[in-house]
């Protein structure tokens, strides 16, 4: 197996970008899920987990590097993440009032309606959503759903048959030909290797809403959460059965994972 892809989404459910090579530490991708909006009225975080809300949040894009983080509103320039008129601009655009945060504060929180549920209804449909604290498994402050990394395989891509970037993974891992789909189930417990870089596989990662919607150019893609519903559903604690995609990561050792490196599974 080798890298194929590697992303990050400085601001949390935005679009992100491609990257060549990317430094890996306990915390994460550098650079990744570093910012955040935050909603004014209910304090939580702004996710596109719960569509019928911010789902235009897929519109936008961010970038980062040595200057800090800029967003690209849909058709519009760039701006800085440190602009004053910032939190303005967005709230303007998203028609809700936000703040765009750094840091993550304690027990952040998101809403997570059942995404079958959002499917089965439509995006704008009122689905009762759990409040769910978020990057449990992540020391440090970024904002991730639960875990430092993201991975998943081409096998589980074609499998399904949409864009990687759907299932914002950190990293998409290239397969052999053969390779099952959904193998990463059984990697659970085990480490990867990419050089230096060592990774412990956390658990199976479920899948929410965000897949069968829009991304920038890209139309929406019901098939991205229900093949998974058909093929690819495990068991959860204190929860029903969960489709599933791609595993969570942690970081045991920390590295430049480059796309081309190979990945050994210990």
């Amino acid at each position: 197996m080798e890298v194929h892809m590697l992303y990050r989404y400085p601001v949390k459910s935005m679009l992100g970008e491609s990257l060549a090579s990317v430094f890996v530490d306990e915390c994460g991708a550098d650079g990744d899920r570093r910012l955040a909006l935050v909603d004014a009225v209910t304090g939580r975080i702004a996710s596109a987990k719960q569509p019928r809300l911010w789902r235009q949040l897929l519109q936008f894009s961010a970038s980062w590097d040595t200057g800090g983080v800029r967003i690209t509103p849909p058709g519009a320039a760039s701006v800085a993440a440190d602009d004053p008129g910032v939190d303005d601009l967005l709230s303007g655009l998203l028609g809700r009032a936000v703040r765009l945060i750094s840091g993550r504060p304690r027990s952040a929180t998101l809403e997570r309606p059942d995404p079958e549920k959002v499917l089965d209804l439509g995006v704008d449909a009122e689905v009762e959503a759990r409040i769910v604290e978020i990057a449990g498994a992540t020391p440090g402050d970024s904002f991730t759903d639960l875990a430092p990394l993201h991975a998943i395989t081409t096998a589980t891509i074609e499998r399904v048959g949409v864009a990687a970037l759907r299932y914002r993974p950190n990293l998409v891992i290239a397969t052999p030909p053969g390779y099952p789909p959904y193998a990463e189930n059984q990697w659970v417990g085990r480490e990867l290797a990419v050089r230096e870089t060592r990774l412990r596989v956390l658990k199976p990662t479920s899948r929410c809403a965000v897949p069968t919607l829009e991304h920038g150019p890209l139309p929406s893609a019901p098939q991205a959460l229900r093949t998974l519903i058909a093929e690819n559903r495990l068991a959860a604690p204190a929860s029903a059965t969960l489709p599933c995609a791609g595993v969570y990561l942690s970081v045991l050792t920390e590295g430049v994972i480059h796309i081309g490196d190979q990945v050994t599974l210990n």
